[in-house]
């Protein structure tokens, strides 16, 4: 009889730190002090091509002066699918590719400044979550899309905007976007906070796989993120050159989108002219906000699109 008593006991106190576990991990929210304050990040304006000058008139000849013409002036703000203004482009495409609907925003700024990163709610803990479209919306983000889903985790080097939320590494790779505009994605178990900080390290990303580094692919058709499909909804970043950059978005978990393996992402980043490509959240977590808008279609099950609450988005602003 005792023995069957503390069997039960020892069930119930199981089941109970279970789903103590569950609820700490994906429902409770615990607000957290940064590790450091801002780091010391210099940004660098990127150059403009400077015109090529006339070449001098030989001594004697006859010129005849070239028409000029006016330019027409740059258009500032939106359309349906761009946006410009003196230091920000950007051009919204939509395509099918492996039977999946994909949202492709082509970047250009002047700055890294402008690639900034929000936390929801403006707070950094452990669930502490809102929907993408919310947080843009409280940034006046131009364009966004989710980030890492850093609260979900207690590891992994956190670097949001220059400042140091966390040092406690893991072993998935990271990627840095540094103040002169590139991105390196680089071992995240190896990698310390307090020198990418000091290098100048103005994001740093914890979730990946990399995908394109150097213009090659470094993924697999057999790589995955742990407990996920081999199709999913996916959301990517990367970048053409510095102050060039791509973020991408598909669909997935429907009829009308199967969703992409992380090897198919990385080739559409490479053909897209990624040099330098990383896998950021996915799943429900994956979403597009242009001008207020969601232009995907988020869902984590397929049967209802709605957007999933997340921790973090990257955004243009």
């Amino acid at each position: 009889m005792k023995r069957h008593l503390w069997t039960v006991l020892y069930g119930l106190a199981l089941t109970a730190f279970t789903v103590y576990l569950a609820l700490d991990t994906f429902v409770l929210s615990r607000a957290v002090e940064p590790a450091a304050e801002m780091n010391t990040a210099v940004f660098e304006t990127v150059a403009t091509p400077t015109p090529t000058p006339s070449p001098e008139p030989t001594p004697g000849a006859t010129v005849t002066p070239e028409p000029t013409e006016t330019p027409d002036p740059v258009p500032v703000g939106f359309t349906e699918n761009t946006y410009r203004d003196e230091n920000i482009r950007i051009e919204l495409t939509e395509r099918v590719e492996y039977g999946t609907h994909v949202y492709i925003a082509d970047i250009r700024i002047s700055s890294a400044e402008y690639l900034k990163t929000a936390l929801a709610k403006d707070t950094y803990g452990r669930n502490v979550a809102d929907k993408t479209s919310a947080i843009a919306a409280a940034h006046d983000a131009i364009l966004a899309v989710n980030g890492d889903y850093y609260g979900a985790r207690e590891a992994g080097i956190v670097i949001r905007n220059g400042r140091v939320y966390r040092k406690k590494v893991n072993r998935q790779d990271l990627l840095v976007i540094w103040a002169d505009g590139t991105m390196e994605v680089l071992d995240g178990y190896t990698s310390k906070a307090d020198d990418l900080a000091q290098r100048g390290a103005w994001q740093v990303f914890c979730f990946g796989p990399g995908l394109v580094s150097d213009g090659e692919v470094t993924v697999t058709a057999k790589s995955e993120v742990r407990n996920s499909m081999a199709s999913n909804p996916r959301t990517a970043i990367g970048m053409a050159e510095s102050g060039h950059y791509l973020f991408v978005v598909s669909d997935g978990r429907t009829a009308e989108s199967e969703g992409l393996s992380l090897y198919e992402l990385a080739e559409l980043m490479r053909s897209l002219g990624a040099v330098t490509a990383y896998n950021l959240d996915g799943g429900g977590s994956s979403a597009m906000v242009f001008n207020g808008r969601v232009i995907n279609k988020p869902t984590s099950y397929g049967k209802t699109v709605s957007e999933r609450r997340v921790s973090d988005i990257v955004y243009i602003g």
